[in-house]
Order: C-alpha cells, then sequence, then structure tokens
C-alpha cells in the first residue's frame, strides 16, 4: 500500500468511526436491513466467544482482536481485514476498549456463488499462485474496501435505496477482495479441480450430515482425496484433524440449536449425531468451559440484558 493509499484508509475510517459510534449506542451486535452485513461495539476490558463462522470478512474499525479459526491463531487490529474463506470453529477476544473508544468492527458473510462469478468474469492473467491454500488471510484493508464499506453503512440512512443499491455494492466490496491482497486465498478455495475447494466442499457435506455417523474414510471418499492428503489438508486450513472438526461442528451446532430453536441439551445432543448424553456434556464443557444448561443460560441472560437496552442481536 502506498503513502497516498494509507492516508487515504485512515481518512475513511475515520469517517467510518463517526457513523459506527452514532448508529451503536450501546454495546452489542447489531444485525441491519442489508442481508448478511453486522455492526458490532464492545466496551468491556475482553469480551470473549466462541461459535461457528460461516466464510465472512471482517473489518475493524477501531481497537484490535484476537480469533482462533480451527486451530490457528490471528490478531488484527484498525484498518485490517480478516477474510475467513471457509466455515469453521471459531473463538476471539475483542483486547481491552472503554467507553470512551470502544472496539468497533463491521463484518459480512462471503457469497461464494459470486465469488465464483467473479473468478470467472476476471482476466485470464489472474493466475492462482503455486504453494499450499491457506483458510484465513489477515492484511491491512485497501482504500478501496473502505470506501464501499463507507457507502454500504451510510445507505442504512436511506433504506428505500437498499433492495437495489446493497447488493451492487455487495458485488464491488467481493471484487476489491478477490483482486486484493485475500485474492488467492478465495480463488484457491473456490476453482473446481483444486484440493482446497474440494475440502471447502466436503466441509459443507460434513455440516448438513452432522446427525449422521461419519468416518474418516466418509470424509475421503467425499473428497475424492486419500486419507492421508484429506488429514495434511485439514490440518493446514483449520489446525484440526477432520474428526476433531467434526466434534467442534457439532458442539458448535448443538449450542445454536440450543440458543437459537431452544432445543434442550438431550434432543440437541442427538440431532447433531450424539448417542451419549454423558460424553456430549463432556465435551460440550471441554469445548465451552461450562455445561450446556449453564452456558446457554448465561448467554440467553446476557442478550435479554442486551435487548431490553434497545440492542437488535
Amino acid at each position: 500500500m502506498t503513502e497516498d493509499e494509507r492516508a487515504e484508509s485512515v481518512r475513511i475510517n475515520v469517517q467510518l468511526k463517526e457513523l459506527l459510534v452514532r448508529r451503536l449506542p450501546e454495546p452489542g451486535d447489531y444485525s441491519t436491513a442489508i442481508d448478511g452485513l453486522m455492526l458490532l461495539r464492545r466496551e468491556a476490558s475482553s469480551h470473549s466467544g466462541r461459535c461457528y463462522e460461516h466464510p465472512l470478512a471482517a473489518f475493524i474499525i477501531q481497537g484490535s482482536k484476537h480469533s482462533f479459526f480451527g486451530a490457528h491463531e490471528y490478531i488484527y487490529a484498525e484498518r485490517q481485514c480478516l477474510v475467513a474463506g471457509i466455515g469453521m470453529p471459531a473463538s476471539y477476544q475483542t483486547l481491552p476498549a472503554t467507553s470512551e473508544r470502544p472496539f468497533l468492527s463491521i463484518f459480512f458473510y462471503l457469497d461464494t456463488s459470486l465469488i465464483n462469478d467473479l473468478s470467472y468474469s476476471m482476466p485470464n492473467d489472474v493466475r492462482i499462485a503455486a504453494g499450499e491454500c491457506e483458510a484465513v488471510a489477515v492484511a491491512d484493508t485497501p482504500p478501496q474496501l473502505l470506501d464501499g464499506l463507507l457507502r454500504l453503512v451510510r445507505l442504512l440512512d436511506r433504506p428505500e435505496h437498499i433492495t437495489v443499491l446493497a447488493p451492487m455494492i455487495m458485488r464491488e466490496l467481493h471484487y476489491y477482495l478477490l483482486v486484493g491482497p485475500y485474492g488467492n486465498l478465495l480463488r484457491q478455495l473456490n476453482t473446481q479441480g483444486l484440493h482446497g475447494t474440494a475440502i471447502a466442499n466436503v466441509m459443507d457435506w460434513l455440516h448438513d450430515n452432522l446427525p449422521n455417523p461419519i468416518s474418516i474414510d466418509d470424509i475421503a471418499r467425499r473428497s475424492k482425496v486419500s486419507a492421508a492428503t484429506l488429514h495434511r489438508y485439514f490440518k493446514r486450513l483449520t489446525g484440526l484433524s477432520p474428526m476433531q472438526y467434526v466434534k467442534q461442528l457439532r458442539l458448535c451446532e448443538a449450542q445454536r440449536l440450543m440458543l437459537a430453536e431452544h432445543e434442550r441439551a438431550v434432543d440437541a445432543a442427538r440431532a447433531v449425531g450424539y448417542e451419549s448424553a454423558p460424553q456430549f456434556n463432556r465435551d460440550y464443557k471441554r469445548l465451552f468451559g461450562m455445561p450446556p444448561h449453564k452456558d446457554v443460560k448465561q448467554r440467553r441472560d446476557s442478550r435479554d440484558m442486551l435487548s431490553k437496552k434497545g440492542i437488535i442481536i
């Protein structure tokens, strides 16, 4: 990034800060009228969480964040973007923030069909670089991406234009992701015939088949690679073995079912493929730090408290 580009990024980021502070009066996760777009504000000395994240692009406007996607660690800060090209269990901690200087972030979920469409439309001289595929990348946010975000957030004040203009801006943002420092990652995970794409596809299949028995041989056959190659690519992309990934995926989905669908722990466990409730409880506590009923109650209480303040989450 040139000095002029860096100065432009700083200028646009200041405007984004002002908009977010105005739109986010309280700490919380704010949904928006634009599909897939989320705005975040944090003020605590630290804030942590664990969940399953779909492919996304996350931009820090103020503050910094410490995240794990799978077992890989990432730290990123103001005017930086993290792009995750596949769905993965994730945990995070926002670093100290205050009401005077809150943590501010914007993220949106990636549209893989749009990435494929844009990739095929790009010039033939845009090649996929050789080397091992990555699942997550962190880099400084180019000013073109920040400018698109600024226009997208401003659009929230003109809801009558969202239906027409939001998809156009989202397409532009996906394009700049593809031609920026995250482009090689996205193309490796969305180009048919590459191992990275095969693994990304099988991860989607796993998410849809959690209730069923799943073995390493099942995953290898589905991805059309050997068990050894499958293990190597899973470890490279997520830091987890295939079966570790499946276990964390099941536990994250069970948590979602209890929180969003109000399933009982025993029913959520069965819905994601656990036959033993005690084993589910042990694995859940090991991952989330407390038993299912206690974890879900704590999260619901926190959500209800924010909702009473008028925060949309």
